[in-house]
């Protein structure tokens, strides 16, 4: 099964490197196969890899339903 997951970009770093924030969790990604990526863009990631920009409103659906699915399995 393959997950990608929404994130918002808090920190661009050296090289291709960026700190993503998703549900309050910080992790680094690389942003090689999105460069013009920038602080405050929507990103999805996969595997450690930004793979697409995501527009904030589809992103905030997204997170959505991943929140409501989260609650439903307790």
């Amino acid at each position: 099964m393959c997950l990608a997951l929404p994130a918002l970009v808090v920190e661009r770093r050296d090289g291709d490197e960026a700190l993503v924030e998703l549900g309050g969790v910080r992790k680094s990604v690389s942003l090689a196969l999105v460069p013009a990526a920038a602080v405050g863009d929507y990103v999805v990631v996969h595997v450690g890899f930004a793979i697409g920009l995501l527009d904030p409103e589809e992103a905030a659906r997204t997170l959505a339903l991943f929140a409501e699915a989260a609650e439903a399995a307790r």
